[in-house]
Parts: C-alpha cells; sequence; structure tokens
C-alpha cells in the first residue's frame, strides 16, 4: 500500500522560509515523478511544482525563483524549499505521485497535507 506522509509547515512571517518534505512508502518503482500541490480555503487546488526521478524540475509561475523542489529517489522523498514565503502562499500544501509529470499534472496517489500560514 503506498503511503505518502508529508511535514515540514507551519506558521511564519512574511518573508520567511519553510522546508516541506514528503516521503512515500510502498512505491517501487525507480523511475517515478512527485509533486506539490496547495489548496487555499475558498480556491481551486493548484499545482506548485513537479520533480521526476530523472532530475528535471518544473515549477508554477506563482513560485518560480522563491521555491525548490528536489527529490531524493533512494528515500523516495519529495522536499519543498521555500523561501521569500507571501501571505498568499497560505495554504494546505499536498504531495503527491503523478502520472503526468507538470505542476497539477494527474496524480496517482496523495498525502494527508500540512499547512502552512504566511502572516503579513
Amino acid at each position: 500500500q503506498v503511503q505518502l506522509v508529508e511535514s515540514g509547515g507551519g506558521s511564519v512571517q512574511h518573508g520567511g522560509s519553510l522546508r516541506l518534505a514528503c516521503r512515500a512508502s510502498g512505491y517501487t518503482y525507480s523511475a517515478y515523478c512527485m509533486g506539490w500541490f496547495r489548496q487555499a480555503p475558498g480556491k481551486e487546488r493548484e499545482g506548485v511544482a513537479a520533480a521526476d526521478s530523472d532530475g528535471s524540475t518544473n515549477y508554477a509561475d506563482s513560485v518560480k525563483g522563491r521555491f525548490t523542489i528536489s527529490l531524493n529517489n533512494a528515500k523516495y522523498t519529495l522536499y519543498l524549499e521555500m523561501s521569500s514565503l507571501k501571505p498568499e502562499d497560505t495554504a494546505m500544501y499536498y504531495c503527491a505521485i503523478l502520472r503526468d509529470c507538470r505542476p497539477g499534472g494527474a496524480a496517482s496517489y496523495w498525502g494527508q497535507g500540512t499547512q502552512v500560514t504566511v502572516s503579513s
């Protein structure tokens, strides 16, 4: 059974930084893609970034230059380094294993989410 567990969310002030992590278990493919999504209250879910096990990464325009996604293939662990955080980054952040390797691509498995709150 595939499970994704996120960690690292929290509350920071405008301009601060946070690092999210997502560990996948029960998934044994050597070639795969994982990504981060976020959903703010009253808004649609938004794809944030995607990382392929071949090393390629892609970002939504809203986070380019501020967020960095990385994937530790050996540990099946996905990270999201977030810097220069803005109040509009406040959302529940979810990781996923993607079938379509792009921000917002179709996902096969989801984590339970971790809350990020940025205060002004």
